[in-house]
């Protein structure tokens, strides 16, 4: 017994057949005209099954010397559980995260030491202005918020990163429409063509950061980017001078699957930018690779603002190379009520204005 071919049109999933008048492939569905080469070439690219081939090398980092940790040491904070490195002589300090104390736990030890440091650019003062300016114009305030609300601490953490490295080559079909209309004097028409589209290229990628911190909200992080890794310098111990430095609790391996989405998404984006001329654009099926793949492990600066208002701690984390800042704010109830009733007074005189002039 053979099998049932069907062919299925690109703009409505119809199935198409030969019309002998045309000699083109015609959906009954939505009249749709088709070569029938094209649509041959078209379904197989659409039973074409998507493959990746995005694998990475994991290994990055060395393993620290005896006398480059000798006078670092791991503060273990006694809330949140979260490990933080400081220098010898602290006795005591609060944890950056939840701002609970810590105490010493022991001498670093067995830990991979990161590849690079972004040096902090921005000290403490620059973190506290971009926090007050952070607050202007934010009209659904708390009316005491700005005066009430205290910097309960501000502290500047060496956040773990791993920087994911690759050349990408991706091919992507795109299905894209083109939407025409017209009038007569009974009916308005929308002609909707559609077309399969395909783009290949290679990108290069370098430093797509993925923080290694299971305690640093992943938004966060990456509301804050971008970094300038030019900036980015071999790792020396000195550094952290004045500063904590957080380790990785999550593993390089347990980072790939989001580096590889935003590459592949990224190079989606790259490649549906070459199209132009359509209404809209879509990616259908995507073929992607990566060559030369490598992970760092880097320390990233980040400033974090602990505010308190009232009985709540409000987190703000600063980039401390950029200073591009991010983070939560109170909202008035009232003032939020009030906002939209002002929108919904404002529609409503609107629309009485304009049934007054309707009725003139």
């Amino acid at each position: 017994m053979s099998d049932i071919l069907e062919y299925k049109c690109p703009a409505c999933g119809g199935t198409v057949s030969f019309d002998s008048h045309t000699q083109m492939m015609k959906c009954p569905y939505c009249e749709s005209e088709f070569d029938v080469e094209a649509l041959k070439k078209y379904d197989a690219d659409l039973n074409r099954p998507e493959r990746e081939d995005m694998s990475w090398d994991t290994d990055s980092g060395a393993e620290w010397r005896e006398d480059e940790t000798g006078d670092m040491v791991v503060f273990n904070c006694t809330s949140c559980g979260g490990e933080i490195v400081g220098e010898k002589t602290t006795a005591a300090t609060f944890c950056p995260y939840c701002g609970a104390n810590v105490i010493i736990k022991g001498a670093l030890s067995g830990e991979l030491k990161p590849d690079a440091v972004i040096p902090f650019k921005l000290d403490r003062e620059a973190a506290k202005k971009a926090y007050l300016d952070h607050l202007k114009g934010k009209i659904l305030l708390p009316g005491l918020f700005k005066e009430q609300a205290t910097i309960d601490r501000i502290k500047g953490v060496y956040v773990p990163f791993w920087l994911f490295d690759c050349d990408a080559d991706a091919d992507v079909r795109f299905k894209a429409t083109r939407v025409s209309s017209w009038s007569d004097s009974r009916y308005n028409y929308t002609k909707t063509d559609t077309y399969s589209l395909r783009r290949a290229g290679s990108a290069a990628f370098y430093g797509v950061p993925e923080d290694g911190s299971v305690r640093m909200d992943d938004a966060m992080m990456e509301a804050i980017e971008p970094f300038d890794y030019s900036q980015a310098v071999d790792f020396q111990t000195a550094y952290l001078a004045g500063f904590f430095a957080d380790k990785y609790d999550v593993a390089s391996s347990d980072r790939v699957e989001r580096a590889n989405a935003r590459i592949k998404e990224s190079m989606i984006n790259l490649l549906s930018s070459t199209v132009s001329g359509y209404s809209s654009c879509t990616a259908e099926s995507v073929n992607i690779g990566t060559r030369n793949a490598h992970v760092r492990y880097a320390l990233l600066p980040v400033w974090t603002l602990s505010v308190k208002y009232g009985d709540k701690n409000y987190l703000f984390v600063m980039n401390g190379q950029t200073g591009k800042l991010i983070g939560d704010l109170p909202c008035s109830r009232a003032k939020y009520w009030a906002f939209f009733a002002g929108i919904a007074a404002g529609v409503a005189a609107l629309g009485s204005a304009a049934v007054a002039l309707f009725l003139r």
